[in-house]
């Protein structure tokens, strides 16, 4: 009996953790059976790694091959253990030598012909393993990037299994590529778009700064062409950059949905799925748990346009991150958290039509319609909506001058000063925004600081507007914003208005 042991590693939620393949050959009828809870893609790896090491020109054991995947109770799935698959049955045969497999973490799907493809979530298992002692990581060359940037670790890209074996024997040298975050933080995802490319729509432009500077959401109602749409993808161009920190949390969850392409996301997310998007794609699940639109939206922005047209069952799963800040996904097999802390801007028409309130063009649907349409979006979900904007098509003049205002640098030195200011706030809680102060945060550094001016204005408001608990407390956030923007300490009458202006609605449909 021949037994060896070559680790790898899988992925529960966005944590690694160490897989053990344990590869026996012994005596019998040649069979390959693979054990351990595998899903189909892995009990199919047998045959890839058959014809992978056979096309190697090595001759493949006619043996009985017995893989277990360790630990045996967690369910498996995808192909990242064909490598280490391999490489077990290679050492076993002679082909490599076993002392060197116990340095190394193996992940990659191989082809027929011997070729190493990526798979996803390299990321969380570096990240993970390193911590728990793991140093050299064999991978597929194009996820090198992904572990580049970690310290302390050696992560070798391959692009066969032939290359794996001259490594394994000393034939070859495989550099360790390291990418260090200035380098990654100089590509400029928002080349080509500012703000300044706005013309007019000056209060929605000011909501989108509070908003993004605060993380409050956002809402924008207005007619067809108004450029709601245009508004909110701009948002990215005044967001400062993620941290080290913040990019890795991202780039983990990215890498195990399999969108991480440049090895870590520096810059914050948007995203902008279709009307039509079911309710799991944008919360996430599946037998096991994959991260759906709003943990790929974490730390950015999560852009719902049309969004009336949006299942209503769709919108209410909103309600639960959107005060959280996470997402709890359960299955038969445990139960996975997903980080979900986005702002949420939103964009729709105020009627069927979509032109009532616009001064252009006259609507042709009656208020029982306007009703009905605007009825598809529950009071709590509109409740969470701390900044709202009606947005009126842009006037002639202002289209024939092409008035345009400040250009997304001016705009976004305020809002990374504002964030510092946050930051230094909030430096010993786990708040980081304006936008997800708790109630006793509020009160301490909204209330406390409110002018004599701004408390009579706040008590005549929460008459006239019949604030709700949730609304007093979100205006008070969107104040404290607006008064960081202006570098403020007090909270004064004008930041209090102005809060009450994005909070109030004065035209149906808004």
């Amino acid at each position: 009996m021949a037994f060896i042991k070559v680790k790898s590693g899988g992925i529960w939620g966005i944590e690694g953790y160490q897989i053990d393949v344990e590869v026996d050959i012994s005596p019998g009828i040649p069979s390959f059976n693979i054990v351990g809870l595998p899903d189909t893609a892995i009990k199919e790896s047998k045959e890839r790694v058959r014809s992978a090491i056979k096309n190697l020109g090595f001759e493949f054991p006619q043996r009985k091959i017995t893989v277990n995947l360790s630990p045996s109770h967690i369910r498996k799935q995808g192909t990242m253990y064909d490598l280490p698959v391999a490489v077990g049955i290679l050492a076993l045969s002679g082909k490599v030598p076993k002392r060197n497999l116990q340095d190394f973490i193996f992940l990659g799907e191989l082809s027929l012909d011997g070729k190493v493809n990526r798979v996803n979530g390299v990321l969380p298992i570096v990240v993970s393993l390193s911590r728990e002692g793991a140093k050299k990581f064999v991978v597929p060359l194009p996820n090198t990037p992904e572990g580049s940037f970690i310290e302390d670790c050696d992560v070798y890209g391959v692009s066969s299994l032939g290359e794996v074996v001259d490594f394994l024997t000393g034939k070859k040298e495989l550099e360790s590529k390291k990418i260090t975050i200035g380098e990654l933080s100089k590509r400029d995802r928002n080349e080509g778009i500012d703000l300044s490319d706005v013309v007019g729509q000056s209060l929605a432009k000011r909501g989108l700064e509070v908003s993004a500077a605060g993380g409050h959401n956002m809402s924008m109602v207005g007619a067809p062409g108004s450029g709601k749409s245009m508004i909110a993808r701009r948002i990215t161009t005044i967001l400062p950059p993620l941290t080290f920190e913040e990019a890795l949390e991202v780039s983990r969850i990215y890498s195990v949905a399999g969108e991480l392409e440049d090895g870590l996301i520096t810059t914050r997310p948007f995203r902008a799925p279709h009307h039509t998007a079911s309710e799991v794609s944008i919360i996430g699940g599946g037998t096991i748990p994959q991260p759906g639109e709003i943990s790929l939206a974490h730390l950015g922005v999560l852009f719902l346009d049309e969004l009336l047209e949006f299942a209503r069952k769709t919108l209410e799963v909103l309600r639960q991150p959107l005060e959280d800040g996470y997402i709890n996904i359960s299955r038969a097999q445990g139960k996975v958290r997903f980080p979900a802390r986005f702002t949420l801007i939103t964009a729709q028409n105020p009627c069927p039509c979509g032109n009532y309130g616009n001064p252009y063009r006259e609507c042709t649907c009656s208020p029982a319609q306007i009703r009905t349409y605007n009825s598809r979006i529950s009071q709590p979900i509109k409740d969470r909506i701390d900044i709202r904007v009606w947005v009126d098509p842009v006037e002639k003049e202002d289209l024939i001058k092409q008035s345009k205002g400040e250009s997304s640098k001016e705009v976004r030195e305020r809002v990374i000063r504002a964030f510092e200011i946050q930051k230094e706030r909030f430096k010993d809680s786990g708040t980081d925004l304006n936008g997800r102060m708790t109630n006793q945060e509020v009160e301490q550094h909204c209330l406390a600081l409110l002018e004599e001016g701004a408390k009579r204005l706040l008590d005549s408001a929460i008459e006239k507007f019949r604030l709700s608990g949730r609304g007093y407390y979100r205006v008070l956030k969107v104040a404290r914003t607006i008064a960081d923007l202006e570098e403020s300490e007090p909270i004064k009458t004008h930041h209090l208005a102005q809060a009450l202006q994005f909070r109030a609605s004065e035209r149906e449909g808004l």
